[in-house]
């Protein structure tokens, strides 16, 4: 995980109160394109090709991608992934380069749809609607068994603090998200920060499959955003069985969720929280 200061840089304000304007300095999270290169098929017939552009927050990157490429179903396992670089920068410096190139294993096949896409991501980009759901409860790998009262309402409750206490860089500069994998227990695993939502999920996922975690079925995951469907399907794919957040999900993440049998947690903070789906897996 990044250093708390490594993704965040420091810049000159003019700070206005009722009383005086002065000019200070602040830290802002660091908001910059990475792109995302890939070099498949068979020895001797090697395709190289621009995957997408996202904006993300420098720090954890080979995470960021190859969770990304397993959300996105483009690999299945790390070992799929051969090598892993920068470009242009001649080390593995993440503020030296833009440009991430990941060599696939040759027996890999890559579907050419995968390529058309938007140049930048974001959260508009994708899916929608009931094709949509049935699609993507295909493509997840780790179906998610039903269980009950696995979960207790207490180690929820006081999952929140953890995180605030653990997001050094939102912290610093107020403007990153989230992601944290917890326990059942409550043990906290892990936090991932960016300034994408999107980013977060995909470096965790990226730091499970590295770590030979997946699916993270006795786990659950904490973001500190609203939920929209593209979070509850990076879930899905992951195995996750409970995802939290402490803001809103939107209607098509709750049918999502439930769809893949998952609990979907909404508005936990204060010792409050909305179960919308999948409540047997919470006891008292």
């Amino acid at each position: 995980m990044p250093n708390r200061f490594s993704a965040a840089r420091i810049v000159s304000v003019w700070k206005s109160t009722p009383d005086a304007s002065n000019l200070a300095e602040e830290r802002v999270v660091i908001e910059s394109p990475l792109e995302i290169r890939l070099v498949y098929g068979e020895y001797g017939n090697r395709q190289y090709r621009r995957l997408a552009v996202t904006m993300r927050t420098p720090g954890c990157d080979f995470e960021l991608v190859t969770g990304f490429l397993f959300c996105e179903g483009i690999i299945r396992k790390r070992e799929e992934i051969i090598l892993m670089r920068y470009l242009g920068s001649g080390d593995d410096d993440p503020a030296a380069g833009e440009v991430l190139q990941v060599e696939l294993h040759p027996s890999l096949s890559v579907d050419p749809g995968h390529f058309d896409r938007q140049t930048a991501t974001h959260a508009a980009c994708s899916l929608c609607g009931r094709e949509s759901l049935e699609m993507l409860q295909l493509q997840c790998p780790f179906p998610i068994p039903v269980e009950a009262n696995c979960l207790s309402a207490s180690v929820l409750r006081q999952i929140p603090e953890q995180l605030e206490a653990a997001q050094h860089l939102f912290s610093c500069t107020g403007g990153a998200h989230a992601a944290a994998l917890f326990g059942l227990d409550g043990r906290l695993v892990g936090v991932w920060e960016d300034i994408g939502r999107h980013n977060a999920l995909d470096k965790l996922v990226g730091f499970a499959l590295d770590a030979g975690l997946l699916p993270l079925r006795r786990h659950l995951c904490l973001v500190s955003s609203r939920v929209g469907y593209e979070l509850v399907q990076k879930a899905g794919m992951a195995g996750i069985a409970v995802l939290a957040a402490v803001g809103a999900p939107s209607s098509l993440a709750i049918e999502m969720a439930e769809a893949q049998q998952m609990t979907l947690v909404g508005f936990l903070r204060q010792g409050q929280f909305n179960i919308y789906s999948g409540q047997t897996r919470i006891g008292d």
